[in-house]
């Protein structure tokens, strides 16, 4: 073998077995070892990513060894934060070392852990933002009927640690046959103030058209209280009880339109799963007038991850039932729709 041949061979091994040295482990109970790029601490589990078996999330109390190759910020039970290497023997410890010193505590006591000098997520968390969200779907048909239609809709959302406020808006148009079969418009606005634990105060306004129930002009107003049955990190269900005020109306004028105080009734869950993200959404506005007189509206989606973040892929339905429509309207109408969503920030 050549001089110059075993010498490349030697810096390449140099560099793998450096490559192998610079990444993170993670020693289990057990002897087990992962080896990866520790991403965070968070909620009990420590999340490596790994190039042979992607991200692995291990719960903290299974594991008795952390080692970095690089700096990373941690945070304790105590509320300490200490920015730097950290080290593990086997024995459940673990020691932040930075220029200032060394920090020593057991890993059951770390609270948190994110890339060095960044902020801390509980405090981000506190913060309120802007989040963003624009959906489209298109669909096609040729043959025996051809149809045409494009929905789409924008969301903005700004949220804090205890209110939230989103607006939103929504057309949706589809052609059957040349003949139009939806035309409908909706924009509205939504604030919640979570004011005590599961406790809230809530304002809506929403108002549009749909031309195919031969409604000009509708805008229903409400605020009340709203209460979480559930609230959880990944999940939550949130009742609302309160007040409301309802207009329609109709462009046909045999048709009596409808001018009434009533009540607003609503639900909303959220689910967050590891393959996606369930969302199901109920309102009900019967009016003082007559309670038989009243309109329900449901949304139900499953929405599933791509490959870029900021992309998502929408499977779900939507029921709007008027419990007394336009003369020859039927009262409920189902749309079942997959959609591309895009979130920003």
């Amino acid at each position: 073998m050549s001089s110059s041949l075993r010498i490349l061979i030697t810096c390449l091994l140099a560099i793998c077995g450096a490559a192998r040295l610079a990444a993170d482990s993670v020693d289990i109970k057990g002897g087990a070892r992962i080896v990866g790029k520790i991403v965070k601490i968070d909620d009990g589990a420590v999340v490596v990513e790994t190039t042979y078996a992607g991200s692995i999330s291990i719960k903290q109390a299974e594991v008795v060894a952390i080692n970095t190759d690089a700096p990373i910020a941690v945070r304790f039970a105590n509320g300490n934060r200490v920015d730097g290497k950290v080290t593990g023997s086997g024995d459940g410890h673990v020691k932040v070392a930075n220029a200032e010193g060394e920090f020593a505590s057991e890993i059951g006591k770390v609270a948190a852990s994110w890339a060095a000098g960044g902020k801390d997520p509980a405090l981000v968390a506190l913060e309120r933002g802007w989040a963003y969200e624009a959906a489209v779907d298109v669909t096609g048909k040729n043959g025996n009927k051809s149809q045409l239609g494009t929905a789409g809709s924008l969301r903005a959302t700004l949220k804090g640690l205890s209110d939230t406020l989103q607006f939103y808006l929504a057309y949706d148009r589809q052609v059957t046959d040349s003949v139009k079969s939806a035309d409908q418009f909706k924009a509205g606005v939504d604030y919640t103030s979570n004011f005590a634990g599961k406790n809230s105060w809530y304002a809506r306004n929403e108002g549009g058209f749909d031309r195919i129930k031969d409604i000009e002009l509708y805008d229903v107003a409400g605020f009340g209280m709203g209460y979480d049955f559930i609230k959880q990190k990944k999940q939550t269900l949130t009742g609302r009880f309160g007040l409301s005020f309802r207009y329609e109306g109709y462009k046909n004028p045999a048709t009596t339109d409808v001018k009434s105080a009533g009540l607003d009734f609503g639900f909303a869950h959220r689910l967050e799963l590891s393959s996606g993200l369930l969302v199901n959404r109920l309102t009900l506005v019967p009016a003082f007038q007559d309670f038989s007189n009243y309109r329900a509206t449901h949304e139900s989606f499953f929405e599933l991850p791509m490959a870029n973040a900021s992309w998502k892929l929408r499977l779900g339905l939507a029921n709007d039932y008027n419990s007394r429509p336009g003369r020859g309207v039927e009262k409920m109408d189902t749309t079942y729709f997959t959609r591309l969503v895009l979130n920003w920030r």
